[in-house]
């Protein structure tokens, strides 16, 4: 059975689950979700799962000002 997936060069490869994937050390990680984010950039914490680390962060509060200054 062939699994249809789409790659975006700024993201994940996104593929039909389920899933599995065969790890650098041999294990297997499993997914049945409908649609699985595998992860390209090596950034996620739930490697090989996409957890969108690879996405540019925004402050949602100023950085605080500098104390040094009088």
């Amino acid at each position: 059975m062939s699994r249809s997936g789409s790659v975006d060069g700024c993201g994940p490869v996104l593929v039909e689950g389920p899933v599995e994937v065969v790890l650098d050390d041999g294990t297997i990680a499993r997914s049945d979700r409908f649609m699985v984010a595998v992860c390209t950039c090596r950034r996620s914490r739930t490697y090989p799962w996409c957890d969108t680390s690879h996405r540019p962060r925004e402050r949602t509060t100023p950085p605080p000002e500098d104390r040094n200054e009088p």
